[in-house]
């Protein structure tokens, strides 16, 4: 006889975690980029979760997030499965479309020079 457990015949599939794919972290992390070099980010945290997947910046470490980019697919078809959120959790910007969805940050960074 042996010691070990036996292989189960079917496994039960992992939990599914919605995430971020490497074409849409480009465009997020260029943002990024652009707002760390304009010194009005300065951290950021990704969360992975079942339902959705959250990019959040920081201003500082330790504070609560300026903004968190959302990854919502069961929202695909309804409202758009991308969304940026503000620290008081109203939803600036939605759609299916991540670049346009980012242009809201990006008007933060155009400032008029004196």
């Amino acid at each position: 006889m042996s010691d070990q457990s036996p292989i189960p015949l079917h496994p039960k599939p992992a939990q599914m975690q919605v995430a971020f794919h490497r074409t849409e972290l480009g465009p997020i992390l260029s943002l990024y980029g652009q707002m760390v070099a304009a010194g009005e980010w300065r951290d950021y945290g990704i969360s992975c979760l079942k339902d959705f997947a959250v990019f959040s910046v920081f201003k500082r470490t330790a504070e609560n997030p300026l903004y968190r980019i959302e990854k919502r697919p069961k929202l695909r078809n309804k409202q758009g499965q991308y969304s940026v959120v503000g620290t008081d959790g109203q939803i600036l910007k939605r759609g299916n479309d991540l670049k346009a969805v980012l242009r809201v940050l990006e008007r933060k960074l155009i400032r008029a020079i004196d």
